[in-house]
């Protein structure tokens, strides 16, 4: 099995280093953009398997971001990363488009079980897609 390309957006620089480490021990590609323009504007050059996206943002938001990257990546998984105790804003997510939703703070484990998990589904889309 090939390993998971991540990418990861999210305004908090000590965040993104955080979890990059983390994952990166756990096997993980991890690529990481500071908000939703500059994920968009990476994953037109580069793919990726699964997108953990923060909910809020300043500029583009993530539900704005979210929205754009299923236009245009329908293979992509989006993991929505909410604080705030924001539940609401996770379900909101999953409502256009999103494969899941995690609050902060969370376990590393749990995560990657919802990655893993979020990559199964686009391969399993997109071989369904390449039978039809």
């Amino acid at each position: 099995m090939s390993r998971i390309r991540v990418l990861v957006v999210d305004d908090e620089p000590d965040f993104l280093k955080l979890i990059s480490r983390r994952l990166t021990k756990r096997n993980v590609d991890v690529d990481v953009a500071n908000n939703g323009q500059e994920a968009l504007q990476f994953m037109s050059k580069n793919p990726v398997n699964v997108v953990i996206l923060d909910v809020r943002m300043p500029g583009l938001s993530g539900i704005e971001t979210l929205k754009e990257i299923r236009r245009r990546y329908r293979d992509t998984s989006v993991i929505m990363l909410t604080g705030h105790g924001s539940v609401q804003s996770g379900i909101e997510g999953i409502s256009h488009g999103a494969y899941d939703y995690i609050l902060k703070p969370f376990l590393i484990d749990d995560l990657l079980e919802r990655i893993r998990a979020a990559n199964e589904h686009a391969e399993l889309k997109r071989q369904s897609r390449s039978v039809s």
